[in-house]
């Protein structure tokens, strides 16, 4: 299902205390919202994802199946379709899009599910990655109002290794002197090929190239995976990623209002029963980042996945070992 839908959120205060004029998000809904108003399962979308690549997630007789749930998969702010850096008119287009927080991300999210779609109590809302951080932002923003999550490759707050791992992408980007800080009159196609490659080392493991399982995604040589990556970066906009990349790096649950920084009292507040997913050979999402989340959090639990695919093992189509443990997991948490 490749069309979507608008939800205007007019004038909107970022935390950063800017004002974005005419905010948009973009969504999906798959099912029907049934009598109870209590089938709900929200699906924010990851980096480089779409409301569109959620679709792998969920299907018929999956744990997640829109014959039984409200499926509503939403577009975070920055992914070119929900208010980006590409699609906002001056004075905040390009290099000029204010700092957009997981804060503000969910609380916009919010308002499309409240006040757009009448849904008041929330069963799961689980993700991929960026998708997953967005799972606990939810939980610890409404911990009344969300039942359940399933982050997988994810944490609730970036850490010092992960920003660092981001700081390379971007600084291998920025580098093209197409990049022009932003305003170039064409994509900097050198900075965005260089991006896709260097991302690629840290999308899997190293135990991933060295045996090489890339011949099962259809690629004969490492060099032939790394052109994939470049090609697929070129089909983004620069500003796009760049404002995504700093909402991820700033990703930390705490950080707002509600919890004035305290990361601890922040997951205890999350009342919501939770698995919590590691991949063991995660380079930048790693299992020790959530053995910390899980001590502090009232009804979660860890259930690590043993894989060579590192990061990239919840791409669908990847692993089909991680699609069975994934499903059994959310049933586990909606039952």
């Amino acid at each position: 299902m490749s069309d979507y839908k608008t939800y205007p959120l007019g004038d909107i205060a970022l935390q950063s205390g800017t004002v974005l004029p005419d905010a948009r998000l973009t969504y999906q809904t798959y099912g029907e919202l049934n009598a109870q108003r209590d089938n709900v399962i929200v699906l924010p979308t990851f980096y480089t994802g779409t409301h569109m690549r959620n679709e792998g997630f969920f299907g018929p007789g999956r744990a997640m199946d829109p014959a039984h749930h409200f499926i509503v998969s939403v577009d975070m702010f920055g992914n070119g379709y929900s208010s980006s850096p590409s699609n906002t008119p001056a004075p905040f287009d390009g290099p000029r899009f204010p700092n957009v927080t997981l804060y503000d991300n969910i609380a916009c999210q919010h308002r499309l599910l409240t006040e757009e779609l009448g849904v008041e109590s929330i069963a799961l809302v689980a993700g991929w990655s960026m998708a997953g951080c967005q799972s606990y932002q939810w939980a610890a923003q409404y911990p009344d109002m969300v039942r359940a999550i399933v982050p997988f490759c994810a944490s609730a707050r970036t850490s010092p290794h992960n920003i660092v791992f981001l700081e390379g992408v971007k600084a291998a980007l920025q580098a093209d002197g197409a990049w022009n800080g932003g305003d170039y009159d064409k994509q900097p196609e050198r900075g965005l090929r260089a991006f896709g490659r260097v991302y690629a080392g840290w999308a899997f493991s190293q135990t991933f190239y060295r045996d090489g399982l890339y011949r099962q995604l259809g690629f004969e040589t490492v060099e032939d995976l790394l052109m994939d990556w470049e090609e697929d970066h070129l089909n983004w906009d620069a500003n796009d990623l760049l404002a995504k990349l700093w909402t991820w790096q700033n990703g930390d649950i705490s950080a707002n209002d509600l919890y004035g920084g305290n990361f601890e009292a922040a997951l205890g507040a999350i009342k919501a029963k939770a698995i919590l997913i590691p991949c063991t050979t995660d380079l930048y999402f790693p299992p020790e980042d959530n053995e910390i989340e899980v001590r502090h959090m009232p009804n979660a639990e860890l259930k690590s996945y043993d894989s060579p695919w590192g990061h990239c093992v919840a791409n669908p189509g990847n692993d089909a070992g991680f699609v069975h443990f994934l499903d059994d997991c959310i049933a586990s948490v909606l039952s």
